[in-house]
């Protein structure tokens, strides 16, 4: 499957061995003075080892790859003590990969292991002082691979309204401002990982680009309470990776139904095309419900298919 996974340029790696001391799942390997991925199984794709490379050697690729293994990935470094499980259960959570932390903490109960777990609470949240000192140390910006720091996955809660994420809330009166229903990031199909913990038995919304403006209601009526991919059907590159994409969703991550919003124009129904060969070529099957918005916002069909 495709997934996304580390690469290690050779040529720029110096030998100097801090990213398989910060490969906590134990992915990496010192061999013939250079660094190397040992195991695709081992490697959750989310570039740890990024920041620990002096030389900018190590970045995130999409590629074909075996799927990430947290139970594997506990069989082999439980056995190197508390904390490095607690290192790489940290890692999970800073990622916010709760499903994998969850699988993770399980294995621990479920092998007796004497591990304290209470770190991996929720910490008092930082002064402001604190806060101060982590922008001018450039602590808060996540490191990333390069290309793009927008492409950094993120999960989130949607906000309740106005500026800044806050915790979710119960409906808003309908006189209120619009309330977001994103909860992640990035959107676009071609940016996301398929393997990633929010997807894990989520609801899916598959949207055409266009979609998000011509319906005023779009975060309200077909965001809301589903994980969102976007796409165009007619000026997308290379929609082979879409069809892999949703596959592996529907696969790994197990979602619990897709459902494809697109525009009455004709060139918009080949997202639905993609969805279903993508059905067609899981072997786990998955309700699709097809939604199209019409040029001047009005839902013109709703159906499952």
């Amino acid at each position: 499957m495709k997934r996304n996974i580390i690469s290690i340029n050779e040529d720029l790696c110096n030998g100097c061995g801090a990213c398989v001391s910060g490969c906590h799942e134990g992915a990496l390997k010192m061999i013939d003075g250079k660094a190397r991925i040992i195991s695709e199984l081992y490697c959750d794709g989310l570039g740890a080892c990024i920041g620990d490379c002096p030389v900018d050697a190590i970045t995130i690729e999409e590629r074909e790859a075996e799927p990430y293994d947290e139970r594997a990935v506990m069989d082999r470094i439980s056995k190197k003590g508390e904390k490095t499980v607690l290192a790489h259960l940290q890692h999970l959570k800073d990622y916010n990969e709760m499903e994998y932390l969850r699988q993770g903490i399980e294995y621990i109960k479920e092998h007796n292991l004497p591990f304290d777990l209470s770190s991996l609470e929720d910490q008092p949240q930082k002064t402001e002082i604190q806060k101060e000192k982590m922008k001018e140390n450039n602590e808060d910006q996540p490191k990333m691979a390069c290309g793009c720091p927008g492409s950094m996955a993120r999960s989130f809660t949607a906000p309740a309204s106005g500026v800044g994420y806050q915790p979710a809330v119960a409906a808003a009166p309908q006189s209120a401002e619009p309330v977001s229903q994103l909860t992640h990031w990035p959107v676009q199909l071609h940016l996301l990982n398929p393997g990633a913990g929010f997807f894990k038995g989520a609801d899916v919304l598959l949207a055409a680009d266009c979609t998000a403006f011509a319906y005023a209601k779009f975060h309200s009526h077909l965001l809301k309470d589903k994980k969102l991919a976007i796409a165009c059907p007619k000026l997308d590159h290379n929609k082979e990776v879409y069809v892999d994409k949703l596959v592996e969703m529907i696969e790994s991550s197990q979602i619990n139904t897709l459902t494809v919003a697109i525009m009455e124009v004709p060139c918009c129904g080949g997202l639905i095309q993609i969805a279903q060969m993508a059905a067609q070529r899981a072997t786990r099957k998955v309700p699709i419900k097809k939604i199209v918005v019409g040029v001047q916002g009005n839902i013109v069909s709703e159906s499952w298919i």
